[in-house]
């Protein structure tokens, strides 16, 4: 049966859903913007702050359920302007030791929440 967590530092999610849901062998963890995030207000705008936001959230978030970045297998990454996405890059990168890097897809969605520039989501492995 899956286990259906909220993060307790985060707003509670505005929509049907539950910010990580673990099964028994993966954790799902919802999108998430800087406008989730209490505090971020300044980072709003830029790619390379909010990615950094991003990333770093969703890292603490996995270790609230024993999982680490190494053990993410995909991302979904959605960017309001495909053109940032190598600034996204530059900063995404430093989460994970390459070359090994996760899959991946990246989407320009020009109407992210809150007049963000990127929502990330991820999927990983449930260490054993």
């Amino acid at each position: 049966m899956p286990e259906h967590h909220n993060d307790p530092t985060l707003p509670s999610p505005q929509f049907p859903g539950s910010h990580i849901v673990l099964d028994d062998r993966y954790a799902f963890v919802s999108g998430l913007t800087v406008a989730d995030i209490h505090g971020t207000e300044g980072d709003l705008g830029d790619i390379k702050k909010e990615t950094h936001r991003v990333m770093r959230e969703l890292e603490r978030m996995l270790k609230l359920v024993n999982v680490h970045m190494r053990d993410v297998v995909r991302v979904d990454v959605h960017l309001a302007d495909l053109d940032e996405i190598s600034d996204m890059d530059s900063i995404y990168a430093e989460y994970f030791e390459g070359p090994h890097y996760p899959a991946r897809t990246c989407t320009e969605s020009p109407r992210l929440c809150g007049g963000c520039r990127v929502e990330i989501t991820l999927m990983a492995r449930r260490p054993e």
